[in-house]
This record gives structure tokens, sequence and C-alpha cells, in this order.
């Protein structure tokens, strides 16, 4: 059950991401074609296209710590014995939750003060585009929730054919 779950969780999260990319940059091209041809563009495509860039960003954070895509260094992690790394990425996932959480509980009150707010071109609440950061930082937790046993026994992410952290990381 819980491995339906997860499989559910990371799709969804997926193909939320490939949706907002595709709309993101269908926006982007859509205006700079407009710029070119008839001098004017989309007046709300670039404010759109931003708050778009939020959504992907924190959307996608919590599939990033999955895949082990994130910056980290683990020189340290390498160097002690079996029983101190274990330790260490202990310590290093603890903190991740607690800081995943306590950012969840953070931008939520944040959202919450924002609720007023409108944006300049389209005039929709602000709240709603930062609402992505307690949502995304939630789902980081969750994700981490996913990995964290792997992780701290062995110091291994999950594996994806899509996706080469060590390759991603390096760009």
């Amino acid at each position: 059950m819980l491995n339906r779950i997860e499989r559910i969780l990371v799709a969804s999260n997926r193909w939320l991401l490939i949706v907002l990319l595709l709309a993101m940059a269908c926006i982007v091209f859509a205006n700079v074609v407009l710029r070119y041809t008839t001098g004017d563009s989309i007046v709300w495509a670039e404010e759109v296209a931003r708050h778009l860039m939020t959504w992907v960003t924190f959307l996608g954070a919590g599939l990033v710590l999955r895949f082990g895509g994130h910056v980290a260094i683990d020189n340290l992690h390498s160097a002690v014995s079996t029983p101190m790394a274990r330790v260490l990425r202990t310590v290093v996932a603890v903190g991740i939750g607690i800081f995943a959480l306590v950012m969840t509980y953070s931008s939520a009150m944040y959202v919450w003060a924002t609720r007023f707010q409108t944006t300049a071109a389209t005039d929709i609440a602000i709240s709603w585009i930062y609402a992505a950061m307690p949502v995304g930082f939630f789902l980081v937790f969750i994700h981490l929730l996913f990995i964290v046993r792997g992780y701290v026994n062995d110091g291994s992410y999950q594996q994806s054919a899509e996706m080469d952290a060590d390759a991603a990381a390096s760009l």
C-alpha cells in the first residue's frame, strides 16, 4: 500500500512539473513571437511565467532530494567508519526534516499574511503564488520520509532511468 502511494506521489509530482514547465515554455514562446512579429507583447505573460517558475522550483525540490540531485558535500561520510557515517547521515536527515517542517509552517504564515495582496498584471492574490512554498517544503519532507532509510543505512538515493543525479549535479 505504501509503495503504491509513493508511486502515485512521484508520478503526480512529475506530471505536474511537466505540465507547469510546458505551460511556462508556451507562454514565453508565444510572448516572444508576438513581440517580434507585431511589436506588442502579452501583458501578463512575464508575470505568469515567473509565478510558474516559482511553483516549478518548489514542487521540484522534493523530487530532486529523492534522487540525490541537490548539492551535497559527502567527503566526511566516506572518510569515517560505517557506523559513524550512519550517525552523520541521520543527523543530516533529521536536520533536513526539521528544516522542511519549520519552513512549511513559516511559509504558511507568510502565505496567510499576503492573502490580501494582488499581482499587478493578473490581479490574483499573491498568496496563491506564495502557496508554492509550504506545499514544496511539505513535499520535501514527504519525499525525505520515503528515502530516509536507504540514505541513512548506505547513503543511497532512489534510482531513476530518467535522471542521473551525478550528471545533473555536475552541470
